[in-house]
């Protein structure tokens, strides 16, 4: 009786552990279990996402054709995880891919909108009959909300326009709009831009435009501009006193963060490799 007991327990200590072994074999050969809503394959889990500055907004002339690396630009932008970012000179599937590695390299998850003015085979690329588009982008921590694309009714030597949208910045929300407007030794062509851009801002009394104005501070095209709203530089306005920082390699001002009804906290330029525009970024107030 006592051997039969033994020999019983024997063969259920074996059993157990053969039981064992296959759960592990399973284990390894299907993953662990998920509960439904889990992960799916190549998600990022929640931890890997970095928060952005809440309050900063920043605004970048990405420079195209430029044949730079958008890992690179990308990881310009991280460096300062702004909450709002105005890009000029873009493509498409340049901001389609510094997007992904924004939130694949660095953890920022951005939505973005476009205001696209050409169809540019030369600076974006893409099939002959089927170009890429080459404008502006907004990419915003937070949700956007109606969006709008305007073209300038002259855009000079190269088509132009602004974009605007409605987002979230600091908690609150504001009316953001991007522009690049006509290249230098266009005066007449930029001050007929800025008095289309100057009339949908002064609807808004909180607004915050970005972008490249392509013109100096006292320059006269910018006079409807300044009667709206103030350069998040302090230094930086149309009289010819104080000292205002320059955005381009050229040691020129022409990249503007205008506030309208905002007041700024601080401001930076930062030169960048990728660019002859300089990374100009400021936090706000919005309160």
């Amino acid at each position: 009786m006592g051997i039969h007991t033994e020999e019983a327990r024997v063969l259920e200590r074996g059993t157990r552990l053969l039981a064992g072994a296959m759960t592990v074999v399973w284990m390894v050969l299907v993953g662990p279990s998920a509960p439904s809503g889990a992960l799916s394959a190549g998600a990022r889990p929640v931890e890997a996402v970095r928060d952005v500055v809440p309050n900063r907004v920043m605004t970048w002339n990405i420079c195209n054709p430029c044949d730079e690396s958008n890992v690179d630009r990308a990881a310009q932008i991280a460096t300062f995880a702004p909450q709002v970012i105005g890009l000029q000179e873009a493509c498409v599937r340049d901001v389609e891919r510094i997007r992904d590695h924004l939130e694949n390299l660095h953890g920022l998850v951005y939505h973005v909108e476009y205001g696209m003015v050409l169809q540019d085979w030369g600076r974006c690329g893409g099939a002959p009959w089927n170009p890429g588009a080459f404008g502006q982008a907004v990419l915003s921590a937070a949700p956007m909300t109606d969006p709008v694309d305007v073209e300038y009714p002259d855009g000079g030597s190269e088509d132009r326009g602004y974009m605007a949208v409605t987002t979230t910045v600091g908690g609150h929300s504001v009316r953001v709009f991007n522009t690049h407007l006509a290249q230098r030794r266009q005066e007449t062509v930029r001050a007929e831009q800025a008095g289309v851009l100057a009339a949908e801002v002064a609807r808004h009394d909180r607004a915050i435009v970005l972008g490249d104005f392509n013109a100096v501070p006292n320059a006269p095209e910018l006079s409807r501009m300044w009667a709206l709203a103030a350069d998040t530089d302090p230094q930086c306005h149309p009289s010819l006193i104080g000292t205002c920082k320059p955005t381009t390699d050229w040691q020129s001002k022409f990249d503007y963060v205008f506030l309208r009804g905002i007041v700024p906290l601080g401001h930076r330029v930062h030169p960048t490799p990728t660019s002859d525009h300089h990374v100009l970024y400021t936090d706000l107030d919005t309160a």
